[in-house]
C-alpha cells in the first residue's frame, strides 16, 4: 500500500523545518550582518593603515641608513680629514666635499662636522665657531650651547633628539638632529656629523604614504621620546603617550582622549624606533549606516519568499523519502529477523528499523575487518592515522593491562597417519563452535578462539606464506613469576585444539610478548625468526624466539662470544654517525668481556670480532687510514685499551658518516639550484614537481631551499623572471608579451602588474626609461 501525504507526520516536519530554516538564520544573520559589516570594514582599514605604516617605516629607515652611510664614507673621504679640513689652501676642497655629502641626502636641510674638542664647526657653508652656529645660524629652545658641545664630544653611537623649535637665522621652525659619531665602528670617534633634518620633511613623506589618513601618527625612539608627531585630530595628551610607546607591534584599541582609538604599531629593527598611528573608531560605523536600509530590505524579500519556497521544498524532499519508506517495507518483507513495526503515518520508524537490519549485517563483517587490521599491525605496526587506531578500539582488541604475542603454526606436518593432508577425511574431527564449514581448514578453526581458563583471546591471520597461519594472542598475564608458564599453557592449548582436527601436532615459532598491541610486530617479526630457526630442527616442535641464543651457548652454560645483535647495532650506529650508541656499545661489549676474567689469548680472540666490526664501519665510511692503523689497533694487550682506541676511532667514524650526509645534502641542493637557474623559463617548473623529479618531499625542498639560497622557491623564480625580462627589454626590441611569455609567464597582465609594484613602472617605461642610445626600440608596446 502507498503512504498518503495528507496524514504524514514526516511532511508536516519538513513544512515547520523549512520555514524554521529560512526564518531563524535569517533573524540571526540580520543580527550579525551589521557586526560583520563594521568588522569586515575596520579590518580592511586597520590593515591598511599597518601596510602603510610599514612603508612609511621601511622608507624612513631607508633614509636614516643613508645618512650612517655617508658619515661612513666621509670617515674615510681623505678631504676630510684634520689636516685637510684645517688646511688654509685645501679647506675649500673639504667645504666642496661636505656640500656635496648634504646634497646626497633629500631630508638634511644642513650638514655639519665636528672634530673633538674643537671650538669650531665645518658646514657646506664654511667654517663657523660653535657659539655662532648655535646662537644665531640655529638657535634651539631647549638644548643650549653647553650641552651641544658636551653631545658632540661624548656621544658614542648615533643619536636622534626628538623635534624642536629652532630660530634659524632669526626663522622659527621644527627641526630634529640626528648625529653620528665617526668613525661609526670605532669605540674611539674622533669627530661628529651632524644632520639637522626639518621636520615638515618626515612629516610629509608619511603624508604621501598614508594617503586620506584621517588620524594622528607618531615616531619615538628606543628611549621613548616622541621625535615627531603628525596630527590630523585631536593630539593624544602627554600622559597617554607612554602607554603608545610600549604597544607590541600590530593593531590595538585603547581609549585614548576619552574616546575609543584603532592603533597600530610598527617597530624598526634597523633603529629600533616605535612607528604609531592612532585612529577613532567611530569613524569606522559613520561609513556603514547606509547598510541599514539594505538589510531592511533584504530581510522583507527572503521572508516573503521564504513561505511558498518552504512548501516547495517540502514537497519535493519528501518524494525521495516517501520512496525510501517503500523501499524499507519491501526490504522489512524479506527480513525475517524481526517484524517491521505496525503501518503508521510516521515514516522514521520503517527507516529505523531497516538501519536495524542492515547494522546486524554489518556486524557479520567484523571478522574481515578484524582480520584485516591485525594483518596490517603485523606487517606495518602501528599505524600513523587516528582514524585505523580509533578502529581497532572499536574493535575490541586493546584492553589495559593485556599482554600481546604472536605465534605462527606451520601446517606442514599436519598430515593424518593414511597420508592425506585433507581433515575432513579423518573420523575423529571435532569442530569449534565458530566453525560453520563441515570441514574445517586450519584458517576457519583458529579464525577466533577464546580460552576461558588461561584468560586469553586469540586471532588467527591468514599471511602470505601458504603453509602458515600467524595467531595473534591477548592475554592476561596476571603474576609475573608464572609469565612463561602461561604462555606455555596457551601454545600448548592451541596445539590441542590443532591436534583434535589433524591428529598430528603442528609446528609452533613463538614471539616474545608485549606489553602494547602496536608493538605487536615485533612479536609477528620474533616468531618467523624462529619458525625458521626450526627448519635444521625437528618437526612437530614448538621454538621460542627467547630461548634461541641458549642453543649457541658453551657446554658448561656459559656463552663467552659476543652476541651478533649487539655487533649489529653498533654497526648500524656507526653508520648513522650515532656516537651517543656508538659509544654505549662499545663499552658495555668490552665491560662485559672484562668482566669474565678471561685469559688473554681467549679475551683478544672475543674481542676481534668488536674490533672487526669497527674496522669494517670505518673502511665502509671511507677512512682508508683506520686500516693502515690495524698492526697498532690489534697490539692491545687488556679490554680496557682497546676500548680507548676504539672510543676515538669511533668518534671520526661519526664525524665522517655526519659530514657524508650533509655533503650529500649540499650536493643535492647544488644540483636543485643549477637545474633552476637552466629550466626558469619553463613555466611548468613547480615546487611540487622539482620534488617529484629529485625523490624528496615539497615540504623539505622548501624548507632546504630556502636555506640555500635565502630565498623561497617562488621568490626566487620570480627574480630569475624579472631580471632576464629586464635583460630582453633593454637590449631586444622583441614584442614585450613575447618576451614575458618566453621567460615562463603565461599571464601577461598578472607579470605587468607585479613588476610595476615591485620596479615602480610597468616593462614599456622601464624600456622608454632605458633604451639604448643608438634608438633601436622607437615603438611603445601595446600591452603595457
Amino acid at each position: 500500500m502507498k503512504l498518503g501525504r495528507k496524514g504524514s507526520r514526516l511532511l508536516r516536519s519538513y513544512v515547520v523545518s523549512y520555514l524554521l530554516i529560512f526564518w531563524i538564520p535569517l533573524i540571526v544573520i540580520t543580527l550579525l550582518i551589521y557586526h560583520s559589516a563594521v568588522n569586515s570594514l575596520r579590518s580592511e582599514i586597520e590593515q591598511s593603515n599597518v601596510n602603510q605604516l610599514n612603508h612609511v617605516r621601511t622608507t624612513i629607515d631607508g633614509r636614516m641608513t643613508e645618512l650612517r652611510d655617508i658619515a661612513i664614507r666621509m670617515s674615510y673621504d681623505n678631504n676630510l680629514t684634520p689636516y685637510m679640513v684645517r688646511h688654509p689652501y685645501y679647506s675649500s676642497e673639504a667645504i666642496k666635499t661636505l656640500d656635496r655629502y648634504r646634497a646626497n641626502s633629500s631630508i638634511v636641510d644642513d650638514l655639519l662636522l665636528y672634530f673633538h674638542d674643537d671650538s669650531v664647526i665645518y658646514s657646506s657653508q664654511g667654517l663657523s665657531s660653535l657659539n655662532v652656529v648655535f646662537d644665531k645660524t640655529y638657535k634651539f629652545d631647549g638644548w643650549n650651547t653647553a650641552a651641544i658641545q658636551r653631545d658632540l664630544n661624548e656621544i658614542r653611537y648615533p643619536m636622534t633628539r626628538p623635534a624642536e623649535q629652532v630660530n634659524v637665522n632669526s626663522r622659527p621652525s621644527s627641526m630634529l638632529v640626528h648625529m653620528v659619531p665617526i668613525k661609526p665602528t670605532d669605540p674611539y670617534p674622533y669627530a661628529t656629523v651632524v644632520y639637522l633634518i626639518d621636520e615638515s620633511r618626515l612629516t610629509g613623506m608619511m603624508d604621501s604614504i598614508l594617503s586620506d589618513f584621517k588620524g594622528n601618527s607618531y615616531i619615538f625612539d628606543n628611549h621613548g621620546q616622541v621625535l615627531t608627531a603628525n596630527n590630523h585630530d585631536k593630539a593624544v595628551r602627554a600622559d597617554e603617550l607612554s602607554r603608545l610607546v610600549d604597544l607590541a607591534p600590530g593593531i590595538h584599541s585603547m581609549e585614548l582622549n576619552g574616546k575609543q582609538q584603532s592603533v597600530v604599531a610598527v617597530h624598526s629593527e634597523e633603529n629600533g624606533w616605535t612607528y604609531v598611528t592612532t585612529m577613532p573608531s567611530d569613524q569606522f560605523f559613520s561609513r556603514i549606516f547606509h547598510v541599514q536600509t539594505l538589510i531592511v530590505l533584504i530581510f522583507a524579500m527572503i521572508a516573503l519568499a521564504g513561505i511558498p519556497v518552504a512548501l516547495l521544498l517540502a514537497r519535493r524532499q519528501y518524494g525521495p523519502l516517501r520512496d525510501l519508506v517503500e523501499f524499507a517495507r519491501s526490504e522489512g518483507k524479506d527480513t525475517s529477523s524481526q517484524p517491521l513495526v505496525s503501518a503508521s503515518h510516521n515514516e522514521w520508524a520503517w527507516i529505523r528499523q531497516t538501519l536495524h537490519d542492515y547494522r546486524d549485517r554489518m556486524d557479520m563483517q567484523e571478522p574481515y575487518v578484524r582480520h584485516q587490521c591485525l594483518l596490517m599491525l603485523m606487517k606495518h605496526g602501528q599505524p600513523e592515522d587516528a582514524e585505523t587506531l580509533k578502529l581497532i578500539d572499536t574493535l575490541g582488541l586493546r584492553e589495559a593491562g593485556q599482554q600481546y604475542f604472536v605465534m605462527i603454526i606451520s601446517g606442514d606436518s599436519l598430515v593424518n597417519s593414511d597420508g592425506s593432508r585433507s581433515p575432513e577425511q579423518h573420523p575423529n574431527v571435532e569442530l569449534l563452535d565458530e566453525v560453520m564449514s563441515p570441514y574445517p581448514s586450519l584458517p576457519e578453526i583458529l579464525a577466533e578462539v577464546k580460552l576461558n581458563t588461561l584468560q586469553a583471546h586469540i586471532y588467527g591471520v591468514e599471511y602470505s606464506s601458504s603453509n602458515r597461519l600467524a595467531l595473534a594472542v591477548c592475554w592476561q598475564p596476571g603474576d609475573v613469576q608464572d609469565r612463561e608458564a602461561r604462555m606455555t599453557d596457551i601454545v600448548e592449548a592451541v596445539r590441542g585444539i590443532v591436534y583434535e582436527h589433524y591428529q598430528s601436532m603442528p609446528t609452533v615459532g613463538v614471539g616474545t610478548s608485549y606489553g602494547q598491541l602496536t608493538e605487536i610486530n615485533q612479536s609477528f617479526i620474533e616468531a618467523a625468526t624462529a619458525m625458521e630457526y626450526r627448519v635444521i630442527s625437528e618437526q612437530a616442535s614448538v621454538t621460542y624466539f627467547c630461548q634461541l641464543h641458549e642453543e649457541t651457548g658453551s657446554s658448561d652454560g656459559q656463552q663467552y662470544w659476543i652476541s651478533p645483535e649487539s655487533l649489529l647495532k653498533l654497526s648500524q650506529s656507526l653508520k648513522q654517525g650515532n656516537i651517543q650508541v656508538a659509544s654505549h656499545m662499545i663499552h658495555s661489549i668490552t665491560a662485559g668481556v672484562h668482566d669474565r676474567s678471561l685469559a688473554l689469548p681467549l679475551m683478544r680472540c672475543i674481542l676481534f670480532d668488536l674490533l672487526n666490526t669497527v674496522l669494517r664501519a670505518a673502511s665502509e665510511a671511507g677512512l682508508l687510514n683506520s686500516l693502515r692503523d690495524m698492526p697498532q689497533l690489534s697490539g692491545f694487550e687488556t679490554a680496557e685499551e682497546l676500548e680507548h682506541r676504539l672510543q676515538q676511532l669511533a668518534v671520526r667514524i661519526c664525524e665522517c658518516a655526519e659530514h657524508k650526509q650533509e655533503t650529500e645534502q649540499v650536493s643535492m641542493m647544488d644540483q636543485v639550484v643549477t637545474y633552476v637557474n637552466e629550466h626558469y623559463c619553463d613555466y611548468a617548473l613547480s615546487l611540487e614537481g622539482l620534488a617529484q623529479q629529485f625523490s624528496i618531499s615539497s615540504s623539505y625542498l622548501s624548507r632546504t631551499f630556502k636555506e640555500k639560497t635565502g630565498q623561497t622557491f617562488s621568490q626566487y623564480i620570480w627574480q630569475l623572471r624579472r631580471d632576464e625580462v629586464i635583460r630582453q627589454i633593454t637590449h631586444t626590441s622583441d614584442p614585450l608579451k613575447d618576451i614575458i611569455v618566453r621567460v615562463g609567464y603565461l599571464d601577461t597582465a598578472n607579470f605587468i602588474r607585479k613588476f610595476k609594484k615591485e620596479m615602480g613602472c610597468t616593462p614599456g617605461q622601464y624600456r622608454k626609461l632605458h633604451s639604448e642610445a643608438d634608438g633601436s626600440i622607437d615603438r611603445e608596446d601595446s600591452i603595457s
